[in-house]
């Protein structure tokens, strides 16, 4: 490829590389593509730009219509998993009974099911990712490495990267392969069905509310989300659980209202992970479930997202349970599948426990966690199975054969981090939006991809954490 040849020459001709790096950089402050630092991560005064590659990495085209071509069913996958509760009771019955995180977020579910549901709208805002394994002979593979069904981001900033890459390959001399880099504006895909919902609430005084964090390092990126629905003339708010515990509450309809405001929409930027709770907000996440306005997502919607869900489903015959009578359908979405494996109590996982000790570095421990930075590999394995290998703690982890993706050279640009070439590995994510009103599916798409792209010397990934830059395909 023409990238490698001019890789090489660049690190050999550091004056040019720096002046290089230096154009890219302005250019994506001049776009937009920017984020909070680490150092001030709650201050809008000093920005630095969000990481991200050189140069596109080159993607197998194949591998990226797949992916594409597979989302709305994933859509349609989740959606009907979280409409059936005896499915989602008898997938995680053994990881409740050793993960606390996810026992909390079923007993909301439970007792919001046994209350009855005030709300019919029900949208989502997923992303799921994969990675290309390369075999030993040559040949490659999608496989899905997990799917995100509460607080999927990565679109917003990295919308305009194509225009930064577009213009680094121009100024190389490598004008035909610019023309390879698609636009994938996501963002106002996205933020349609989220305006699709508050529509259909139908009180146009009615705010959408961002549950966010308290550390707000991607609040740039969620502007982008705000600006298409205020395009729109919807109102947005922004709160902290611990704001909603204080103001929140709920009318005789079950109506939400903070600070006066009724909600339509509650969209989860937070609430992912355990330490985004305390007693207290525990008792918020379930005011907000209970109440009238639509979540994206609901609990359950969040539930159909866990590690758990995602092993069950690659057993034989699950999906045709949820796609009767559709076989390609079901080759479709099974193709993406690795190897999955259950840890719960019992012959299987006593087998899956035996397989895992006996060759750690062929498989990844995966908790029921979100966010990037949790999973476990080679002896870490070991280490974790050892320890929980006789009793119900293993449950609260799957199995997944460990992908061997493929690689390939570019520069990551990132504040503070040495130029230099790296060998790098990227996963493909694939947004997704959907609206289900009553039985109806008012809305089923695929939105568009993200690529982000880490240094093979990292196991695990993510942006927040430092470790993954946001990337563009070179279609190959």
């Amino acid at each position: 490829m023409a990238t490698k040849v001019i890789l090489q020459h660049l690190i050999k001709n550091p004056d040019r590389l720096n002046s290089l790096v230096n154009e890219a950089k302005e250019l994506a402050l001049q776009l937009g593509i920017i984020q909070r630092t680490h150092e001030n991560p709650n201050s809008s005064e000093v920005v630095t730009y969000a990481p991200f590659t050189l140069f596109p990495t080159p993607v197998p085209k194949a591998a990226l219509l797949q992916a594409l071509a597979v989302q709305t069913h994933f859509n349609t996958l989740v959606n009907k998993i979280s409409q059936d509760p005896d499915f989602l009771e008898e997938a995680l019955a053994g990881t409740i009974q050793a993960d606390d995180f996810t026992a909390k977020l079923i007993g909301i579910y439970r007792e919001v099911q046994q209350e009855g549901r005030t709300q019919s709208i029900v949208v989502g805002l997923i992303r799921s990712d994969y990675m290309v394994d390369q075999r030993a002979d040559g040949s490659s593979s999608l496989k899905q490495i997990e799917i995100n069904t509460i607080a999927a981001g990565g679109f917003g900033v990295s919308d305009r990267l194509p225009a930064v890459h577009r213009h680094v390959m121009k100024s190389v001399g490598l004008l035909e392969e610019s023309k390879c880099i698609q636009d994938t504006n996501r963002t106002p895909g996205m933020s349609a069905a989220l305006a699709k919902a508050w529509e259909l609430y139908g009180q146009q005084k009615a705010v959408i509310l961002f549950l966010v964090e308290d550390v707000q390092i991607s609040k740039l990126s969620h502007r982008y989300i705000e600006r298409e629905l205020w395009k729109r003339n919807i109102p947005v708010i922004r709160r902290r659980f611990e704001e909603v515990s204080r103001k929140g509450f709920l009318d005789g309809d079950k109506r939400l209202f903070i600070d006066g405001l009724e909600v339509a929409v509650v969209y989860y930027r937070y609430g992912y992970m355990p330490d985004n709770y305390t007693e207290r907000t525990w008792d918020t996440r379930l005011l907000m479930e209970r109440s009238l306005a639509v979540k994206c997502p609901d609990i359950a919607t969040h539930l159909a997202g866990t590690k758990k869900v995602q092993q069950v489903l690659a057993r034989p015959g699950v999906l045709e349970k949820f796609f009767p009578d559709q076989p390609q359908v079901v080759e479709q979405i099974r193709a993406t599948f690795a190897g999955l494996y259950t840890l719960d109590m019992g012959p299987e996982g006593d087998r899956t426990v035996a397989m895992a000790l006996a060759s750690p570095d062929e498989f990844v421990l995966k908790p029921q966690r979100e966010g990037g930075g949790n999973n476990f590999f080679g002896e870490d394995i070991v280490r974790v199975l050892q320890e929980v290998k006789r009793d119900k703690r293993r449950a609260a982890y799957i199995l997944m054969d460990r992908i061997r993706p493929r690689t390939e050279q570019n520069i990551l640009l990132r504040k503070g981090l040495p130029l230099k070439l790296a060998s790098v590995c990227y996963e493909i994510g694939v947004c997704g939006a959907y609206l289900r009103h009553g039985q109806e599916m008012v809305l089923n798409e695929a939105v568009g991809h993200i690529l982000r792209t880490k240094s093979v010397e990292h196991n695990d990934a993510g942006i927040i954490g430092e470790v993954t830059v946001f990337d563009n395909p070179l279609n190959i």
